[in-house]
Order: C-alpha cells, then structure tokens, then sequence
C-alpha cells in the first residue's frame, strides 16, 4: 500500500518574528519526522524564501497547486507563530482533505515585554476562519513540541487521515450474494455509493468456482505458495492433501480477483451453495487473505467489510482484523462475551503452534476448510459501521480477553466494561451480530475520522465521547 501523504504547511504572520518562525519550521518537522509513523511529507521549500504559508494569495495557489499535484492525504497547518488564518482557510477549502491545527506553546515574553510568536491566539482566529469555511479540522492542545500531548494528537490524526483516504476509495469485491436467510445482511449499494462513494464488484459463485479450478489444475508459483503456508502453519492430518489443494486455489483466486478490480476487501456468500459446488468451505481462505491485509466477510456482509477496512486503516495496517460473530454471553462473567466464527480469524492471530484445518462442524456437508482455534486475548477494539433508514453509525468499544470454555471454530473470550449496556445498544442500534475486531486502541482514530466523513456518526460506548476527547487533550500523561 502507498504511504500516507501529509501536506505540510507551516504557517506564520509578519507582523511576529519570522527568524522564530523559521526556527520552529524546522524543529516541528524534525519532530514529526522522529515519530517514526512511515509517512511521505510534502512541504512548502521552494514556493517561497521561507517555505512557510504566510499572507500572500500568490502563495496560496501555488501551495495548492503542489498539494493537489502531489496528492496529498491530509494537510498540516503548525502555526510557527500567529498565523496567517485566511491563506489557511484557504487552502485547507481547496485541498477537501483532512485538516490538522496546532501550534507550539508560546514562551515567556522578552526582557523589554515584547512577545515572539502569540500562538494560541492565532489558533482561536484559524480555527474561526475555518468553520466560516466550513472546513472540518482537527486540533491538538496549544503545548510545547516535546510535549507528549503533542505526538498523541498527531499520531492520531495522521491514522485518522489513513481511515478516511482508505474509506473514500473503498471498492468491496462481492462474491455472491447474502445467504436468503440473512436479512441482517441487507445492505443499499446505491446509498453507499452516493452518500460515501464505496464501490461494490459484484461477481457470482460461478465466477469464483471456474477461477479457482483453473488454479486448482495448473501449477502456479502463488498456488504452491499457498499450499505450502497451509501445511507449514496448521495441522491439516483431518483433510486430504486434495482438499488442501482446494481450498489454496480458492484462495488465490480470491486474491486475484481483488488486485483485478482494485478492491481492498472482500464479502463472500460462504455458505451454502458454495459447498455444494466446490467442496470445502472458504474459512481459511478469509483468514490468509485477512492476514495478508485484504479483509474478507462471511455471509455477504458489505458493512462488515467497510469496518474491516476502517479498523485495519486505524491501525496504520500494522495490525490484521478478525471478523466474529456477538455469540454468547459467558458462562460465569456477566460482563464477558464470546467471539465467533466457524474459522475464519487470521492463522497469525492463533495462540496455538499450529491450529487446525478441520470440516464444518454444523453443516450437513461438513466439508473441509475451517480453520479452528482460540486466538489470543489482550486488549482489543470492536467496532462495526452499519446503517438504517439512510443513517449512518460507527459502534466503537473496547474490549479484553479473559479465559473462557473451549468452543469449536475460531474464537475468543472477552469481558467489556458494562455487557447489559453494549446489548442494549447492540440490539436496539443499526447493528447486527457481526463485529470487527483488533489488538490496538484504534477508538480514538476510528472517532476523529468521522469528522471528516459526513452522515457517519461516531456511536463510542466505551470509552465515551467525552473521554475520547479527553484522552486527546492528554488525560493520562
């Protein structure tokens, strides 16, 4: 995937000292560059003396122009000192990206009472200006630049900009469509592409089964690869080598399907005419390719396959998703849950040496493929966009492991602050049984990228709102 590009546009006003803007220029992009965030950083050398934004409407389009050019995922206005707010508004309105404010802490005034930079008072004029725009924008507390409060906001910002760059070119592959009986898996292809510009691909069982027998036959470098990762990673003694064979050919026809088309994440009917047709169920198929960063959903589910997406992006995909049913509730934990799936939940995850490649277990058929395990536990976030009526939500909770009885599939046990209110809200929601899950504290990110997604609507249980907000002001450094 393409590295993130930040937009940097560091700002100053005459009237203030320019030899301190140019100072804190450069010390703020030597700052963020230590972050280690993996990012391409676009800046403003050369459109000027300085390199800074200051009030000039030739140097507004020409930063324009090179943003636009560069292609630039989010746009970073650190004011060096008070700021010019009008070039920034304007840039900011032309660019249509995400929009991060800050600027670094003002010192003490001179001997002789007079003050460098006055800061903060240009971040409360910018941040007006801005919404006379009607520019969204995200802020980090007025605070020095070695303040940690600092790296956390821009952090933040920087994985929020990579779930919205990720949400506006989303193309799902949809092979098949939902199981009959699933009416929770309805979702308005032609909403999500007006109201948020997600693409669907549709394809047919037919098509996935005819690719994956022409893989299945031939003697492809990326089919032995696969075979080889299944019989290295799992414990396959329950199968044939036959149905190894198999369920790899899916796999690459899955992946090959997906790079053709551009998509980044896929939504399979996996049960039932697909085991009438093929043999084996796509389980592990969904876990190698979730691994290897392309998410794929059970059942058709759409929206479940926006909030892998999401969630992935969120963690800078540093990090795979698992997609699980809400199962039960614990035995004994009244606050403790099961996720599930029939074995879907990435091979890397497992905290088996090897788990195992099994046949279904509810299914008439039992045919072969799921993958089976308990995955490990830590802290983690569930998260789920869905929607109703036209309305837009993102659940967002977080969650950690705990021991629990053994189940068949993939599974996990987890305990969450209050269980009562995330049913509640479950059922009484948008959502459905299925949720996204991931080992990081993606909730704030996920929570700051709705600011730049219109008619999504942040819907946090835990934390809440105010906490979320609180945690990026710096609660807890």
């Amino acid at each position: 995937m393409k590295k993130l590009k930040l937009g940097y546009a560091p700002t100053r006003r005459f009237v203030f000292s320019a030899e301190d803007a140019f100072k804190y220029k450069v010390m703020i992009k030597e700052k963020i560059e230590s972050f280690g965030l993996g990012i391409d950083i676009v800046d403003l050398e050369g459109i000027n003396s300085e390199g800074l934004l200051y009030d000039d409407n030739i140097n507004a389009d020409l930063i324009i122009d090179r943003f636009k050019k560069e292609q630039v995922d989010a746009v970073f206005f650190p004011h060096c000192n008070f700021g010019t707010e009008d070039t920034v508004a304007r840039v900011g309105k032309a660019l249509g990206k995400p929009v991060l404010l800050w600027g670094p802490r003002d010192e003490a005034p001179l001997e002789d009472g007079m003050r460098l930079r006055d800061t903060q008072c240009g971040l409360f004029a910018t941040g007006k200006v801005l919404r006379r725009f009607n520019v969204p924008f995200s802020y980090v507390t007025n605070s020095r630049v070695n303040d940690p409060v600092f790296e956390r906001g821009f952090t933040n910002f920087i994985a929020a900009s990579n779930v919205v760059r990720q949400f506006r070119s989303l193309r799902i592959l949809q092979i098949g469509p939902r199981p009959s009986s699933f009416w929770t898996m309805m979702c308005n292809e032609g909403e999500l592409l007006e109201r948020f510009g997600i693409e669907l691909h549709p394809i047919t069982l037919v098509d996935i089964q005819r690719a994956s027998k022409r893989i299945e036959n031939g003697s492809s470098s990326e089919l032995a690869e696969a075979i080889d990762y299944i019989k290295d990673k799992l414990d396959w003694t329950e199968v044939t080598e036959a149905d190894v064979r198999r369920i790899a050919s899916l796999k690459v026809a899955m992946k090959q399907y997906a790079l053709q088309t551009g998509s980044t994440a896929i939504a399979i009917q996996c049960w039932s005419s697909l085991q009438d047709a093929m043999g084996i169920m796509p389980c592990l198929a969904n876990a190698i390719l979730t691994d290897e960063q392309i998410p794929v959903t059970c059942e058709t589910d759409i929206h479940g396959a926006i909030t892998s997406v999401m969630v992935q992006a969120a963690s800078m995909n540093q990090a795979p998703t698992f997609f699980a049913d809400l199962t039960v509730r614990h035995p004994t934990n009244a606050n403790g849950e099961l996720l599930f799936h029939c074995g879907n939940f990435p091979v890397s995850l497992s905290v088996e040496g090897k788990p195992k490649l099994r046949k279904h277990f509810l299914f008439d058929d039992h045919a072969p493929g799921t993958h089976e395990g308990e995955i490990k536990g830590g802290s983690m976030t569930l998260a789920r966009f869905d929607g109703d009526h036209g309305e837009y939500q993102l659940f967002l909770g977080k969650a950690k492991g705990i021991p629990g009885p053994y189940t068949r599939g993939s599974y996990v046990w987890v305990e969450v602050n209050d269980w009562p209110l995330w049913e509640e809200k479950l059922v009484k929601g948008p959502y459905v049984h299925h949720s996204v899950g991931i080992h990081a504290n993606v909730i704030p990110s996920l929570y700051e990228a709705c600011t730049y997604i219109p008619g999504l609507t942040p819907d946090p249980v835990d934390p809440t709102e105010s906490e979320i907000q609180a945690w990026l002001r710096g609660k807890g450094l």
